[in-house]
């Protein structure tokens, strides 16, 4: 039987905790060791905790960077194989996690990801997301590189590769990008099943694009958008969704789509030329 560390984060998530690592502790054909990193939680978060045997790993409030944080808990961890499971995942079949390792029995495996399905209250958007990343035939777009909600991979890799602190989000995306180009392979596991997703207010899903726009910065370097991209890529995106949502009768619902639409584009973008000033600004600032 394998073993693993099998680390979640947790911060004020009393209405979920319970259910996820319940959903964790069924798993079969794996030995845990369960490494809680808190960040602070003022709820009941941790007392919800206490009946199941776990370390430990509290971040002082206020200072949670996820690449930083991440580095510490595997940094910590006394197992090659590490598992992550994201504090709201709820995992689907207590044979999940053995299948989402099988994958790294190969050498040049470094890492595997799961399927995520969405909650049922998940707006038609998010579904629809998720069914393009996260596939029931196994195929990986080409933009999908790694998912941290449900995940693992070879700590002895990961030595080759920490996860980067040059920004605050997509750390897993980044990760597998470089890892990918040092000649490893990252496996999606379809069968390895967990229920997880957001629904967001326009104000949460501008930040969280906009966090995804000023990672890509330093994801992928030689990468560049300007105003008419990021309108192709609006256009391109809201007819992909309006064909949706007309197939599952949901017309009522366009004009929030486009707006919707709006935001994701825009605040990515912004995100983008933000982090590219700020990049620009510390690479050949000190030349001007």
């Amino acid at each position: 039987m394998k073993t693993a560390t099998v680390i979640v984060r947790t911060f004020n998530v009393e209405w979920i905790i319970d259910q996820a690592l319940a959903a964790l502790m069924k798993q079969k054909n794996l030995n845990i060791k369960l490494l809680i990193v808190d960040s602070g939680s003022t709820d009941n978060t941790l007392k919800m905790i206490e009946p199941y045997p776990h370390e430990l790993l509290a971040i002082e409030p206020g200072t949670y960077f996820p690449g930083k944080v991440l580095n510490q808990a595997i940094e910590k961890a006394q197992t090659e194989l590490i598992v992550f499971i994201n504090s709201d995942v709820v995992l689907l079949d207590p044979l999940a996690l053995s299948r989402l390792l099988l994958p790294l029995d190969d050498a040049k495996t470094a890492a595997s990801y799961g399927r995520q399905i969405i909650r049922p209250e998940a707006d038609l958007w998010v579904k629809h997301d998720y069914e393009r990343a996260f596939t029931k035939s196994g195929y990986q777009p080409e933009w999908m590189h790694y998912s941290l909600p449900i995940a693992c991979m070879k700590k002895s890799v990961w030595r080759l590769q920490k996860f980067y602190t040059d920004s605050w989000g997509s750390e897993d995306t980044h990760w597998g990008v470089q890892i990918k180009r040092k000649g490893y392979k990252i496996a999606y596991v379809k069968d390895a099943i967990a229920m997880h997703s957001h629904n967001y207010t326009l104000k949460q899903l501008a930040s969280r694009r906009k966090i995804e726009g000023e990672a890509d910065v330093y994801i992928y370097p030689n990468k560049s958008i300007s105003t008419i991209t990021t309108v192709l890529s609006f256009g391109a995106s809201y007819l992909r969704e309006s064909i949706y949502y007309i197939k599952n009768k949901q017309v009522k619902k366009l004009p929030y789509l486009l707006f919707n639409r709006i935001v994701y584009s825009w605040s990515f973008y912004k995100g983008f030329v933000n982090a590219s000033k700020m990049r620009y600004k510390i690479t050949f600032g000190n030349y001007q």
